[in-house]
């Protein structure tokens, strides 16, 4: 997952979470109570801040970037899969619990997890009784099959993930359902509450990808296509009452919604309201003043608000761990990175501490980062730290970059390019220490600021890369859904290595680690798989492909009004909005 929709993934906050944790360092480290304002500070990490059932009452978002798309078929922004689940369903979602516990799949329309061959090839599913559409007829199993079969449909409606269509029709025969409407023979529904999936092969995540909201439900007969965004038609407990994009949405609850049937979302609100705003200042001044009660984006506080949030209303102040990581890829095409003591040199001379510090510093910019899994993907192993930067403090082992040259036959250093997008303040800041580091080694980097929205297109473009001599690339990316594979896929394996678009900058084409993901992936057993991603990555970092940088964390505002309040790792640490409610 990028962290900014601009290009692709389902991410509008990485980028503006890292423009949001710019330049404040220890100086934002807060009040000196924890209990100012209207409750305590960090009460929705890893527990629920305000527990209750009340229902009732508006619920106030106030954000600064407009979804993606609302169709759930098109979205790819991690704050819009969050809101899309008060008027969409899927076969299974997430546990409504804080931080790890919330990663266990639930049944949602279905009436238990999947039932699966013992070669894992087929998983089976029933529908509850008694699910509806927003008008009162029946959600039935050739609904659910349909809106999976939309991401067929890219020629129309592309932007969102294609995993289930990547899974299941892997060489891309079935054209879609706007031009074969005979519908897709790997997708079978016997009958009206049956649904069936028929994988080429095993892949140990598929539970994972159908409880993306990608997955939900869509009737036929309301899919308006490209226009589905306006309106969609609602499953869940709430429906569109009014839209105006870049500025306002409104839902209001769904009558034909059965609470009974649906354990996973409390729906306490009457209302849900949300106004869009162009100044992140400005919306944080709201949230301070209590015109609203919470970020939409999820992209944390900008420095004036965050200071006046730590220091006057601590108490109304989250600081969750994400799933998002910044990082440099060294592209294997520019020399000399094509040489792995290169690399290694460039890892050990940077001063990582200097780079926290550029991004916020440990509260908003996160903590050093020692390898390329974030504590939140399973497999994540924080004493995997070959290169010893949380041992050495983060500091440059200046000694050891300087062996490293020495053995890649530059031992006077060298000159290369790091890009860094013009549109986040936070890495352009990062890069700068990262240039002022190496130089203390030899290494001369020289920056390139592009235009972040054109991401894909310029460093996600081989020939762009080799031709501009990007040496290095300063990025930032967390999982699809929360498994080695919804992150590492895009980042490690080299069949994702494209000409345009690519995600894999380091062009890593190693047969083990490939092989590695694909015995992850394969892999049925949860724990087991978590092992395989942990062994892939500390192969990762072994080659010396990616120097990390920080595991992200946001400040981030809950009003005194807000119930129900956790940070929830099944959304890589932002809140769990179908849980809220107001006072």
């Amino acid at each position: 997952m990028k962290p900014l929709r601009t290009s692709r993934r389902r991410l509008a906050a990485l980028s503006a979470v890292a423009a949001a944790t710019l330049l404040a360092t220890s100086a934002c480290g807060g009040g000196d109570s924890d209990k100012e304002g209207g409750g305590e500070y960090n009460a929705g990490v890893n527990k629920v801040a305000n527990a209750s059932s009340k229902k009732g009452g508006t619920l106030k978002f106030v954000g600064v970037q407009d979804a993606d798309s609302w169709d759930t078929t098109r979205m790819y922004y991690g704050f819009v899969f969050d809101f899309s689940r008060f008027y969409s369903r899927q076969l299974v979602s997430y546990t409504p619990k804080p931080g790890k516990k919330s990663l266990d799949l639930k049944p949602d329309l279905a009436t238990d997890n999947a039932q699966i061959s013992e070669d894992g090839k087929v998983y089976k599913y029933t529908l509850k009784n008694g699910l509806k559409w927003e008008d009162g007829k029946p959600i039935t199993s050739q609904d659910v099959k349909y809106g999976i079969e939309r991401q067929w449909a890219q020629k129309t409606l592309s932007g969102g993930p294609t995993y289930i269509k990547d899974v299941l029709d892997p060489d891309g025969k079935w054209k879609g359902p706007y031009e074969d409407e005979g519908g897709f023979d790997a997708i079978k529904t016997p009958d009206d509450k049956t649904i069936e999936f028929h994988l080429p092969k095993a892949n140990g995540d598929f539970e994972q990808m159908l409880a993306m909201p990608t997955n939900s439900p869509v009737r036929k007969d309301k899919d308006t296509k490209s226009k589905y965004t306006l309106r969609p038609f609602s499953s869940g407990p709430y429906k569109f009452k009014s839209y105006t994009p870049n500025k306002s949405l409104l839902l209001v609850r769904n009558k034909n919604w059965d609470r009974n049937s649906d354990t996973l979302r409390k729906a306490l609100p009457d209302k849900i309201k949300v106004t869009l705003l162009t100044n992140p200042d400005e919306r944080d001044k709201r949230l301070i003043n209590g015109d609203a009660d919470l970020d939409l984006n999820q992209r944390g506080m900008e420095v004036q608000g965050r200071q006046t949030a730590l220091k006057q209303h601590k108490g109304n102040v989250d600081n969750p761990q994400t799933g998002f990581i910044s990082y440099v890829a060294f592209p294997q095409s520019v020399k000399p990175f094509d040489n792995i003591h290169c690399r290694k040199a460039a890892i050990y001379g940077t001063n990582h501490k200097s780079v926290q510090t550029a991004r916020g510093g440990p509260t908003a910019g996160g903590e050093l980062a020692v390898n390329m899994l974030p504590p939140t993907v399973p497999g994540a192993d924080q004493n995997d730290d070959q290169y010893g930067i949380r041992k050495n403090g983060g500091a440059a082992d200046v000694a050891k970059a300087k062996e490293e040259l020495e053995k890649c036959g530059k031992p006077n250093g060298f000159k290369t390019t790091l890009a860094v997008r013009n549109t986040d303040k936070a890495d352009v800041k990062s890069a700068e220490a990262i240039q002022a580091s190496l130089k203390k080694v030899g290494i001369k980097v020289e920056l390139d600021e592009f235009d972040g929205s054109q991401g894909s297109s310029i460093v996600g473009n081989q020939a762009t890369v080799k031709r501009k001599g990007y040496g290095m690339i300063l990025y930032g990316w967390g999982p699809d859904f929360p498994s080695g594979q919804g992150y590492g896929i895009e980042l490690w394996h080299s069949s994702k290595i494209r000409d345009n678009g690519n995600n894999n900058y380091a062009l890593i084409d190693d047969p083990k680690i490939d092989k590695g993901l694909e015995d992850a992936i394969a892999e049925l057993d949860p724990a087991k798989a978590a092992e395989k991603y942990a062994e892939v990555n500390h192969r990762v970092m072994e080659g010396g492909y990616y120097l990390p940088l920080t595991y992200l964390k946001v400040v981030q505002w809950r009003s005194d009004r807000l119930t129900n309040v956790y940070a929830a790792d099944s959304f890589s640490g932002w809140y769990d909005f179908a849980s809220l409610g107001v006072k």
